[in-house]
């Protein structure tokens, strides 16, 4: 069964830039993996500091390699600096059909 999610966090006034381009980057390593199905990140149109992040993985292996690999953790690290939250916050989607 797939592991379907969604990730939200606010980007801390000042660090828009930076984040919008670690984003950019962490998109393009997370597309590039196997068990990757979609990963698409937006921010809301009326608060563009305000990141939600949709992803969908072929599985529960297929998240815990995403989860596992070097440039998430480093992206991770970094964007705790620039963000309100702790870190991002997950949500667990379930399909309903």
């Amino acid at each position: 069964m797939t592991k379907t999610l969604y990730a939200e966090f606010t980007v801390r006034p000042g660090s828009e830039a930076r984040v919008a381009e670690m984003m950019a980057e962490l998109t393009v390593h997370v597309r590039r993996e196997p068990g990757n199905v979609m990963f698409l990140p937006y921010t809301r149109e009326t608060n563009p500091r305000e990141y939600f992040v949709f992803e969908v993985y072929r599985d529960q292996a297929a998240f815990e390699e995403h989860i596992g690999a070097e440039y998430g953790r480093k992206f991770n690290a970094e964007l705790a600096a620039h963000i309100e939250e702790d870190g991002s916050v997950l949500t667990w989607l379930h399909p309903m059909v």
